[in-house]
C-alpha cells in the first residue's frame, strides 16, 4: 500500500521526471542526473515487480521503451546514474527477461565509459555524456575522485560485460582494483579522495559512510557474486574490516558499538545515517570471515543494528537523523541543526532485514515495524511521501521531496524484511547499493546461458 501511495502520486503529479515534490504536487529534478529523466520509474522497475504490481510494471515498461534517452547534453553524476539507472536496468531485466532492459542497460554503460578517460583510469565523478568531457566535484580535495564513487561500479560493469559480452566494462573496474593495490594504506585504511591524474590519495579522511561507503559493500559483494571465487575481492574486504575493527570502531560509555571518522589519524566521535548499512554488510560477510571471526562479525553486525535503532529512538519522531554523535555527554543524538534531517533513507531498514534473514532474531521486524508507523505518521502526506527537516521537533517541517529511493531501497527492504527467506534468496541475489539484484555468476554461467536458450 505505501509503495501504491508512493508510485500513484508520482504518476499523477511527476509521470516522466526524476522524483516527485509531494507536497507542491509537482516534478522534482537533482542536477545528479543531468537532464535523463525518469529516475523514479527506473528505480523503482524492479521493486513494482517483486510486489506483483503488475500492472504499474507495464505502465514503466513501457515508458522506459517509449521515452528513457540517453541522447542529451547533460553532465551526469556517474555513480548515481550507474546505481540507480543502470542498476535499476539491469535487475529488471534480470527479473522479467524484457530485452528493453538489457539494450538500455548496455547503452547507458557504453556512455558512461569515457568517464575512465583519465591518466590512471580513476574515473571522473562528473560526465558530460554527449561531449564525453569528465571533472571531479569541485569541493573534492584536490580534484580527486571519490572513493565510494569509483569503487561502486565494480557490480553493475561486471554484469554489463556478461550481458553485453564486451569485456572492456569489466576491464575498466578491475583496473581500478589494480591501482588501489599498488597504493600504501594508512594504517590499513583507504582514505576518501584519491587524485585520477597523479593515483595519490588526496587528504587522509576515511568514513564508512558517505564518501567511503559502498566501496567496501562492493568488495564484498563482489566476492559474493561471482560465486565466491573472486578471491581478490575477498581478501580486501576482510583485510579493510580489519582495520576498520582496529582504528574506527568504538564503544561509548552508554554501551553503543558506532564506527567514528578518521581525520588524518584523529577521530570524529560522529556516525552517519549511511553508516547504518554497515550492519548488514557485517552480518552479510561473516560466513566468510576469516579465522573463527564469523561469531565476531555477525556480533558487530548486532551491535550496529541497535546502535542505529537508538538513533530513531531518541528522537521525536522515532526516524533517525542524518548524522549523530558520541561526545559531550551525548550518544546516539545530532547535535547540528544541519544533522537532524530524515531524507526517506534506507540503511538503517536494509540492516534489520539482513540481520533478520541471518539471526531470524523477532526484534529486527520489530524495528521495522517501528519504522513503518513513523513512516506512516510522519512522512505521509496526501501527494506522496516526503522527508522530514528535523526528526527531534514535534512541529513538522517537511522537505517535499519523495526520493527516487524511498521506492528503490526504503520500501523493497521493508517489504523483504516482512516476506519469507525464500523472495530473492541471498544464495541466489545479491542487492546492489541502491538495492537492485543481481543473480550470483556462476563459473559455469556461460553453458547455463546455452542450455537456457
Amino acid at each position: 500500500q505505501m509503495m501504491k501511495h508512493a508510485w500513484d502520486n508520482y504518476k499523477r503529479y511527476a509521470w516522466g521526471l526524476n522524483e516527485l515534490k509531494p507536497i507542491s504536487k509537482q516534478g522534482h529534478s537533482s542536477n545528479l542526473f543531468g537532464n535523463i529523466q525518469g529516475a523514479t520509474i527506473v528505480d523503482a522497475l524492479d521493486t513494482l515487480y517483486i510486489m506483483e504490481m503488475k500492472e504499474e510494471f507495464k505502465e514503466a515498461k513501457e515508458w522506459v521503451e517509449q521515452n528513457l534517452d540517453f541522447n542529451v547534453n547533460a553532465e551526469i553524476s556517474v555513480f548515481e546514474v550507474n546505481i540507480r539507472f543502470v542498476g535499476g536496468l539491469l535487475s529488471a531485466y534480470y527479473l522479467s527477461g524484457e530485452e528493453i532492459f538489457r539494450k538500455k542497460a548496455v547503452e547507458l554503460g557504453e556512455k558512461l565509459l569515457p568517464a575512465f578517460n583519465t591518466p590512471t583510469g580513476i574515473p571522473w565523478a562528473l560526465l558530460n555524456i554527449k561531449s564525453g568531457i569528465g571533472r571531479n566535484w569541485p569541493w573534492a580535495s584536490g580534484g580527486s575522485s571519490i572513493l565510494a564513487e569509483f569503487g561502486t561500479l565494480h557490480l553493475e560493469f561486471i554484469h554489463l560485460s556478461h550481458l553485453s559480452g564486451n569485456p572492456v566494462f569489466a576491464e575498466k573496474v578491475m583496473n581500478i582494483r589494480k591501482v588501489l593495490n599498488r597504493l600504501d594504506k594508512p594504517e590499513g585504511l583507504y582514505p576518501n579522495y584519491l587524485n585520477p591524474s597523479s593515483g595519490q590519495w588526496g587528504q587522509h579522511h576515511v568514513s564508512i559512510g558517505g564518501l567511503g561507503d559502498s566501496f567496501y559493500e562492493y568488495l564484498l559483494k563482489a566476492w559474493l557474486m561471482s560465486g565466491k571465487t573472486d578471491e581478490e575481492g575477498r581478501k580486501m574486504y576482510y583485510d579493510a574490516v580489519q582495520a576498520i575493527e582496529t582504528h574506527l570502531i568504538r564503544k561509548s560509555s552508554g554501551g553503543l558499538t558506532y564506527i567514528a571518522e578518521w581525520k588524518g589519524g584523529l577521530l570524529e566521535h560522529k556516525m552517519g545515517h549511511l553508516t547504518c548499512f554497515a550492519g548488514g554488510m557485517f552480518a552479510l560477510g561473516a560466513d566468510g570471515a576469516p579465522n573463527d571471526k564469523t561469531g565476531r562479525h555477525i556480533e558487530l553486525g548486532a551491535e550496529i543494528a541497535r546502535t542505529c535503532h537508538e538513533s530513531y529512538d531518541r528522537t521525536s519522531l522515532k526516524l533517525g537523523p542524518e548524522a549523530f554523535r558520541f561526545d559531550g555527554g551525548v550518544e546516539a543524538i545530532a547535535t547540528r541543526q544541519n544533522e537532524k534531517y530524515y531524507i526517506l533513507r534506507p540503511e538503517v531498514i536494509e540492516t534489520y532485514m539482513y540481520m533478520w534473514r541471518l539471526t531470524h532474531d523477532p526484534k529486527y521486524r520489530q524495528w521495522g515495524w517501528e519504522a513503518v508507523e513513523a513512516l506512516e505518521k510522519y512522512c505521509r502526506v496526501d501527494g506522496g511521501y516526503s522527508g522530514i527537516r528535523d526528526v527531534y521537533s514535534s512541529r513538522q517541517s517537511h522537505d517535499d521531496v519523495q526520493q527516487s529511493f524511498f521506492l528503490s531501497e526504503t520500501l523493497k527492504y521493508l517489504y523483504l524484511l516482512f516476506s519469507e527467506d525464500d523472495l530473492l534468496p541471498f544464495e541466489h541475489w545479491v542487492f546492489n547499493t541502491e538495492a537492485h539484484p543481481f543473480p550470483i555468476l556462476d563459473k559455469d554461467d556461460g553453458n547455463k546461458e546455452e542450455t537456457q536458450k
